[in-house]
């Protein structure tokens, strides 16, 4: 098992991963979940998987097991920002615009982290550990990018398992039913972290 941060300046080293990593974004948020997200050539992305993203794939080979995208907070892209912050904006009809609790960041130190899951075709006693991985491959690559928080919509079950992958959590808005089930905006804080 491996864990690897993809960036568009380094995709020509990785093969096929950047394109395994899409391949399994459509089959967690489009096939099993039912999201209506674009998809092309078998492959999720949107408007956010952007030369300013960084996508942190653990793999087997080209097998992907979990992924994650992380976005600058101060990037744009046309009317695009980051996903939290446009939906704050109401450019986001899927979010409701009340997720967080302030106005959402705009700081060099601050990461978005969206897009996180773990292959449903793993087996279940390695999901543990798969997902330490791909959460400490999150912090590491953020931490190496300067962020000293990572912002994340994520399930709003996340309290049962932040402690166990050893990062400092807390709650930046409300509970929020999306497509699927209840998610929350919480913040991590890497700068205990920070060497």
């Amino acid at each position: 098992m491996q864990t690897t941060t993809l960036s568009f300046a380094n995709l020509h080293s990785h093969g096929e991963l950047f394109a395994n990593l899409l391949r399994a974004r459509r089959e967690s948020f489009i096939v099993e979940r039912k999201w209506d997200l674009p998809e092309a050539m078998g492959m999720e992305y949107d408007q956010y998987d952007t030369p300013a993203s960084r996508w942190i794939a653990v793999h087997d080979g080209g097998q992907i097991l979990a992924g994650v995208r992380l976005t600058p907070t101060t990037t744009t892209c046309g009317i695009y920002s980051y996903m939290i912050r446009d939906a704050q904006r109401g450019l986001l009809d899927s979010i409701p615009k009340d997720l967080l609790e302030m106005d959402a960041p705009v700081d060099d130190h601050v990461w978005e982290c969206t897009r996180a899951f773990v292959a449903s075709k793993t087996p279940l006693q390695q999901r543990i550990q798969i997902y330490l991985e791909l959460i400490g491959g999150m912090a590491k690559t953020s931490r190496e990018l300067g962020a000293t928080q990572v912002i994340a919509l994520t399930p709003a079950n996340w309290g049962l398992w932040m402690k166990r992958v050893g990062l400092k959590a807390k709650a930046i808005g409300r509970k929020v039913f999306i497509d699927d089930g209840d998610y929350q905006c919480v913040s991590l804080d890497l700068s205990d972290h920070l060497h």
